[in-house]
């Protein structure tokens, strides 16, 4: 059996309004800083200096703009 978890369309707005600004972002298993690289509907793509973190849009907490 799968787990669904809605999507809040407001977070995605959200992070929309802020690609390619650097974040911060908390998480449910911490917190990540980095650079939002892109916006899909179920994830955010963070560019981490020369990392990319895929962060799934349900387990965020709180964005803040750095």
């Amino acid at each position: 059996m799968h787990t669904v978890f809605p999507v809040n369309p407001y977070v995605v707005e959200t992070l929309m309004s802020v690609k390619g600004k650097c974040v911060i972002i908390e998480t449910t298993r911490g917190r990540i800083e980095g650079t939002v690289a892109g916006v899909k509907p179920d994830h955010v793509i963070l560019q981490l200096h020369e990392k990319t973190a895929f962060i799934r849009i349900a387990e965020i907490v709180w964005i803040m703009p750095e």
